[in-house]
């Protein structure tokens, strides 16, 4: 194999220079030039293309277009997130706090494969004897599962080709580095090539591969943004470290939707499903509160209950504050301008704190309704019903807009036993689910009277 040749390329401007300098030459950037290959690690073993292939070009209607197959991760809601199981040759990234369980949700899911398909877990931040410690206090299947410790990833590729998995975990493609640069593993270079080599690897062989990538203190993945651009499915684990629910979204996947939602619980044995979150998310106080309203929101392929709190109290600063937490707050303005010049009711001189309990981050415009809800219910100190479901978008001229689902949140509604719901006039059913009223309503006007009615 040829020899690379290393250079430094600016990260703003993509000028090359042969040596590194503070300053760019080129746009004149500070510190934007990182290691870099102009050539090398581009076909070994006779590889192709970056899939793997030989360049040929062919019109759409030569493509075959048969379905990928999958195969389960033996975890519905890690397989509800991937779009319906992992696909051969698939690349996914998997990132999230420290602690948050991304370690022992594919330590699981390996040790299941492992029991139908030969599976690597491929570790550079902690021995066999502590991959193999946490199996056993998780209580998993270990007789089938094939542990590796290494970082360099000409090892790691060399030890794949003659195991021949049909699942890898790198953990994390942080501490993985090649021995084609000179840059210390965690680099941009280091992380950059290490990536694209397992890429190229998964395409030819058709391993499924895992990457955990680590986060930054303001909460995005570690390492250049390529990264994310050059993988399959970018997860990301929330939740906070000292609660028991963790939640799994995909913000990226090209083998299914983005907007599913995995909900784990956090117990002594490892991340267990929750197969209704709804049910997790709707524990409320016994009796009836001001500033608490439950809302149904979609959630990739299915409807979640969640309680939406607010509390609205005399603010004595100059500007009054306003903090969301699961919510946009730049909505959250728009929205009491809205309630001021529609429904009469200023907050101009009122701190307003609104939460969704259990961490769930709610962006969706359905929220609206009951978002306003909350606040009044807080603001005038008067609990709404329990059995009150609440949902709606609010345009600036106040009036009430459908949301997409309607029917299928109003059927999760009546089976956790709501007996009333507010929605948007578009969003009435023909025929109301059992044991569920149905009121719509076109204006802010209209649903601010049916919520003290």
């Amino acid at each position: 194999m040829a020899k690379a040749k290393r250079m430094y390329g600016c990260t703003e401007c993509g000028a090359t220079f042969p040596k590194w300098a503070g300053q760019c030459g080129e746009c004149g950037a500070w510190n934007t030039l990182v290691e870099t290959l102009l050539e090398g690690a581009a076909t070994p073993n006779g590889r192709g293309g970056w899939a793997g292939q030989q360049a040929n070009v062919r019109t759409l209607a030569e493509v075959s277009v048969e379905e990928l197959p999958r195969f389960s991760t033996a975890s519905k809601e890690l397989d509800r997130v991937l779009g319906g199981g992992l696909v051969d040759g698939s690349v996914v990234l998997i990132g999230g706090d420290p602690g948050i369980g991304k370690s022992t949700i594919l330590l699981q899911t390996l040790c299941n494969v492992a029991e139908r398909f030969p599976a690597l877990y491929v570790t550079g931040e902690e021995s066999q004897q502590q991959v193999a410690m946490r199996a056993r206090r998780l209580d998993l299947p270990q007789d089938k599962l094939k542990v590796m410790t290494e970082t360099c990833i000409e090892a790691i590729i060399a030890t794949a080709r003659l195991e021949k998995p049909k699942v890898m975990v790198i953990d994390s493609i942080q501490t993985i580095f090649t021995e084609q640069l000179q840059s210390a593993p965690g680099g941009v270079a280091q992380v950059r090539e290490s990536a694209a080599l397992l890429v190229r690897f998964a395409k030819q062989s058709g391993t499924a591969v895992f990457l955990v990538g680590h986060v930054t203190k303001e909460g995005a993945l570690a390492g250049p943004r390529v990264l994310e651009h050059m993988v399959d499915t970018v997860l990301y684990f929330e939740g906070e470290s000292d609660g028991r629910l963790r939640l799994l979204r995909a913000v990226k996947n090209r083998f299914g939707a983005i907007n599913e939602l995995g909900v784990f619980g956090m117990t002594d044995k490892g991340l267990k499903e929750v197969s209704n979150p709804s049910a997790i998310f709707l524990t409320r106080a016994q009796e009836e509160v001001p500033g608490s309203v439950v809302m149904a929101t979609w959630e990739g392929t299915r409807p979640m209950l969640v309680e939406v709190q607010a509390l609205v109290d005399t603010s004595h600063m100059g500007n009054p504050r306003r903090v969301t937490l699961g919510l946009d707050q730049n909505r959250l303005a728009m929205l009491l301008a809205v309630l001021h010049r529609h429904g009469g009711i200023p907050t101009y001189d009122q701190d307003v704190f609104l939460n969704v309990v259990g961490g769930v981050k709610v962006l969706e415009t359905a929220s609206d309704l009951a978002l306003l809800a909350a606040v009044i219910s807080s603001l005038r100190n008067r609990p709404l019903p329990h059995d009150l479901l609440v949902f709606g978008e609010i345009g600036l001229s106040g009036e009430i807009r459908p949301v997409p689902s309607g029917q299928e949140r109003l059927k999760e509604a009546a089976k956790h036993g709501f007996k009333r719901a507010i929605v948007p006039r578009g969003n009435t059913p023909k025929e109301a689910p059992e044991g569920l009223a149905v009121i719509p309503v076109t204006r802010l006007e209209q649903a601010l009277d049916a919520l003290f009615e």
